[in-house]
């Protein structure tokens, strides 16, 4: 079963989603892919794991990076899966680009190279918004380039991780 409850951010409202493994998503209304995934007989009900996913998100929020993980059940393509985790990887006030994500992937899988945009499709697909840190992701000068919920809203969260 499917569960989803409703959070209001200081950057729009978000749906969040979680099943008995996990999280399962976090979107921004209106963003691309939104709520893709989800079933249609989802429950909307306040389930512990959604009520500490917000208690991480009001200290997100607040500008304060959070000190405990929350379970996350990924569902997508296994490339898709693959590059999350190392989304999930990149540290509260850091930035990586999608080569170096391409780059660390292809070390992993032991193959010579892998393809950055493959990685930015990938990484635009990622349900779990915040948490699954996307918007930590940039082009490769550093430049800020594509998120699912608007560029305004990544500057934002990115400016949120930064003294």
């Amino acid at each position: 079963m499917q569960y989803t409850s409703h959070y209001q951010s200081p950057l729009g409202k978000l749906l969040l989603a979680a099943d008995e493994e996990g999280l399962i998503g976090i979107w921004f209304e209106g963003q691309k892919h939104f709520s893709k995934g989800l079933a249609n007989d989802c429950s909307e009900q306040e389930v512990p794991i959604l009520t500490d996913t917000k208690k991480w998100l009001n200290l997100y929020f607040a500008g304060k990076a959070p000190h405990w993980e929350i379970p996350i059940h990924f569902i997508g393509t296994e490339f898709q899966k693959e590059v999350w985790k190392f989304i999930k990887e990149i540290s509260y006030g850091e930035t990586a680009t999608y080569g170096e994500i391409a780059r660390k992937l292809a070390q992993s899988k032991g193959i010579p190279q892998m393809s950055a945009q493959a990685v930015g499709n990938a990484v635009e697909r990622n349900p779990i918004a915040i948490l699954v840190p996307c918007h930590r992701v940039v082009g490769a000068n550093g430049n800020l380039t594509g998120y699912a919920a608007g560029l305004e809203r990544k500057k934002a969260l990115l400016g949120l991780e930064r003294p």
